[in-house]
C-alpha cells in the first residue's frame, strides 16, 4: 500500500479513497487531466477488509485526501516494513476523518487523524478492447529502457512498427547541446506483441515511473495499450491481489495524417507473435458502451500538457474516460470497472506484513 502511495504522487495532488465491496480503490488525477491512476485493493489483500454501504439513504463515502498529509506517513518504506507490522485505515464519514493506526512492533502504537474532503466520485473507463496496438512486457524491460533517461526528461516518443518498438526523448523544439537518445527493441523481447496500426506517440515520462517501479518491485506484467497518436494511452498492471491502471494522454500531431490512419486502422493487418486471446480486465470489461472513435476537436480544445508541450488533448480525449459523478449517481452493478462504484461508508486497509480492514458507522 506504500508503495502504491508513493506512485500515486508521482501524479496528482490528491488522491480519491473509495472503499468497494471489490476492494479499496485509491484514485488520482493532475491538475491537467492528462494523467489518471488507480489501485484497486482486493479484500484478499488485506487481513480484514469491510465496506458498508446505505442503500436506503444512498449514502457512500466521498473522500479526497491530499497527497502532503499523506505521503509523510509513508515516507520511509524500509522503516515501515522493518517496525510497523499492522496498519489499520479507517474511514469516518461522520466525522469526516480518514484515521491511519500504525501498530508498531515495540509495542507503540501511532494514530494519525487527517480531514477529508467531502466531493464527487472520481470515475474512469478506459476502452482498452478498441486500442489496435497492445504491448506485454516484463517490469525488468520497460524499468531498464526508462533508466537510460535523464530524471529531468519530460517526455518520450514510443514508435512502434512490425518489425521493432522505439522509444526516444521528446522536446518541443530544437536544442543545440542536448543527449538525444533511442532505445529499439525486436518485438522478440516482449511477452506480447500485437500491432494493427503503425504509430508514434509521445507522452509524458515523470507520472509513467511511479507505476513502473511498483510493477518492478511486485514483478508484475505491464500491459499497454494504445493508438494512433492523440488518444490515450494505458499501462496497466493485474495480480490476484491488486490492480492498477495509469491513462496518460498524448500529443496531438498538428497533421492530418492520424485522422486517415485512425479511419484504416480496423482495416490494417495484425501482426502478433503469439497467439493468445487477449484478457479483458475490470477497466476493459464495460467498454463496449464507449465509442470508438470520435470526431477531431477544435484548435480551442488544446490546452497545454502538464509538463508545457503545446499539443496535448486532454480535455477532449480524457473528459471521455474520467468524470465526475456524485455519490447519488449509481451505476448498473453488471459492469466491471476498475475504479466500480463507491458505495463503501468506511474500511480499514493496511501497510506492511499485517493488513487490516474495518467498518466504522
Amino acid at each position: 500500500f506504500a508503495k502504491a502511495v508513493h506512485a500515486l504522487s508521482r501524479i496528482g495532488e490528491e488522491i480519491w479513497l473509495d472503499p468497494l465491496e471489490k476492494g479499496l480503490a485509491v484514485r488520482t488525477v493532475n491538475k491537467a487531466h492528462s494523467a489518471y491512476a488507480c489501485f484497486l485493493f482486493s479484500p484478499m489483500f488485506f487481513q480484514h477488509y469491510s465496506s458498508t454501504s446505505d442503500q436506503q439513504d444512498n449514502k457512500s463515502a466521498k473522500c479526497k485526501v491530499s497527497l502532503k498529509s499523506v505521503l509523510p506517513l509513508f515516507r520511509s518504506i524500509t522503516t515501515i516494513e522493518r517496525s510497523v507490522y499492522r496498519c489499520e485505515i479507517t474511514i469516518n464519514m461522520f466525522d469526516n476523518r480518514v484515521v491511519f493506526q500504525f501498530k508498531c512492533r515495540n509495542g507503540i502504537t501511532k494514530t494519525h487523524n487527517l480531514g477529508y474532503e467531502e466531493c464527487e466520485a472520481l470515475q474512469a473507463v478506459f476502452p482498452a478492447h478498441l486500442c489496435p496496438n497492445i504491448l506485454k512486457a516484463h517490469p525488468k524491460l520497460l524499468s531498464d529502457v526508462v533508466m537510460h533517461f535523464p530524471v529531468s526528461q519530460e517526455e518520450i516518443t514510443l514508435s512502434i512498427s512490425p518489425s521493432s518498438v522505439i522509444l526516444k526523448n521528446y522536446f518541443d523544439e530544437e536544442i543545440d547541446r542536448v543527449m538525444y537518445t533511442e532505445m529499439f527493441l525486436h518485438p522478440d523481447e516482449f511477452d506480447f506483441f500485437h500491432l494493427r496500426l503503425d504509430s508514434d506517440i509521445t507522452f509524458c515520462l515523470k507520472e509513467l515511473r511511479g507505476l513502473l517501479a511498483f510493477a518492478e518491485s511486485h514483478g508484475l506484467q505491464v500491459s499497454v495499450h494504445f493508438g494512433s497518436s492523440g488518444n490515450p494511452v494505458s499501462f496497466r498492471l493485474e495480480d490476484m491481489l491488486l490492480e492498477a491502471i495509469v491513462v496518460l494522454a498524448t500529443l496531438m500531431e498538428p497533421s492530418s495524417e492520424n485522422q486517415s490512419q485512425a479511419l484504416n486502422a480496423q482495416e490494417a493487418p495484425a501482426h502478433s507473435i503469439v497467439g493468445v486471446p487477449i484478457h479483458e480486465g475490470p477497466v476493459e470489461a464495460d467498454a463496449i458502451d464507449v465509442a470508438p472513435r470520435c470526431t477531431v476537436p477544435s484548435v480551442e480544445e488544446q490546452v497545454a500538457s502538464s509538463q508545457g508541450s503545446p499539443f496535448f488533448r486532454p480535455v477532449f480525449h480524457l473528459k471521455k474516460l474520467m468524470q465526475l459523478v456524485g455519490g447519488g449517481d449509481d451505476f448498473p452493478k453488471s459492469r466491471n470497472y476498475l475504479n466500480g462504484v463507491s458505495y463503501g461508508c468506511a474500511l480499514t486497509t493496511a501497510v506492511a506484513p499485517g493488513t487490516c480492514a474495518e467498518n466504522v458507522q
